[in-house]
């Protein structure tokens, strides 16, 4: 990557991690928000009591910072530094998560002196027990996936990987994490390649491969829409059909929020209010066998369960 873009992520709080650099972490903005307790995300909302998912124990992290098959019209990344293979050398888990772990502290050590921060979650917050594999890029790109997913067992630390659904033979030998997102961005081959700008050209079979895999798998699946309107807002029945398909335990319809680079290629007016996402998700239930169970206003995301 080059050192102009390195530069811009750093100053954006990403830290560049391992010898390779292919690995980064950065400070989520609801870590932040939990440990002034100003509120949690939608994880630790949804599947908190069951998974113990806290926001200030959360290590959001990526094994493959410049590395995705997809350039989605609503990524918050510059999709412009984004690249579909493994060019350089590979660093190892335990690498990483060292210096994960390292960097996430000198990120947090300002938290230390605030007044309104609470003392004993800062103090928890120094040994993360949740590992988001999900900043950047795509980790199934990763060659040592099952690795780094066996590395955050092996430290008493759950973890939560989204993949684009594009390595469908890396989902069908993974170690299962204890959450797997697989993400479902449009109901036909057309709105795909409107939305996802993929770099491979059967991109759009290996996505429906990948959710007939998705079925076969063990451990905890969700998947996830993430939804642009005038985009992908659209046809609920289309979306529930590959839905069933996939068999995943949650569904989760979340709104593209306007944020990061994706302001350069849409408009506010393509972030759906919580209101419309909500009706789509009770249009969703009319379809497939999946009923809302919860939803987080302020990141305007609805879970459904079957």
């Amino acid at each position: 990557m080059k050192q102009e873009a390195l530069k811009t992520l750093e100053n954006a709080g990403y830290r560049i991690l391992g010898k390779e650099g292919h690995s980064a972490v950065k400070v989520c903005h609801w870590a932040k928000k939990s440990l002034l307790g100003e509120g949690v995300c939608y994880k630790e909302k949804f599947y908190g009591n069951e998974l113990g998912v806290r926001s200030h124990l959360c290590l959001q992290l990526t094994p493959s910072l410049k590395l995705c098959d997809h350039r989605c019209v609503y990524c918050w990344r510059d999709i412009e530094n984004t690249a579909s293979g493994w060019e350089d050398g590979v660093d190892s888990p335990e690498e990483i998560l060292d210096s994960a772990l390292t960097a996430q502290r000198i990120l947090l050590s300002g938290f230390g002196g605030n007044p309104d921060v609470d003392k004993q979650k800062f103090k928890e917050a120094q040994k993360p027990r949740h590992c988001a594999i999900s900043l950047s890029g795509e980790p199934t790109l990763y060659p040592k996936i099952n690795e780094l997913i066996e590395a955050c067992k092996s430290r008493g630390m759950s973890s939560f990987l989204v993949t684009n659904g594009l390595h469908p033979e890396v989902l069908e030998n993974l170690v299962p994490p204890t959450q797997l997102y697989l993400s479902l961005v449009a109901p036909d081959p057309k709105t795909y390649n409107e939305v996802c700008m993929p770099l491979r050209q059967n991109g759009w079979d290996k996505l429906n491969k990948s959710l007939e895999v998705l079925s076969g798998l063990g451990g905890r699946r969700v998947v996830r829409l993430t939804l642009v309107k005038d985009m992908n807002l659209k046809n609920p029945a289309g979306y529930a059909k590959m839905i069933e398909r996939a068999n995943p335990d949650f569904v989760e319809a979340k709104a593209y929020m306007y944020v990061g680079y994706s302001r350069k290629r849409l408009k506010m007016e393509n972030m759906p209010l919580h209101q419309e996402i909500s009706e789509f998700a009770k249009e969703l239930e009319k379809y497939c066998g999946y009923g809302v169970v919860d939803e987080s206003e302020p990141s305007r995301v609805v879970l459904l369960k079957r």
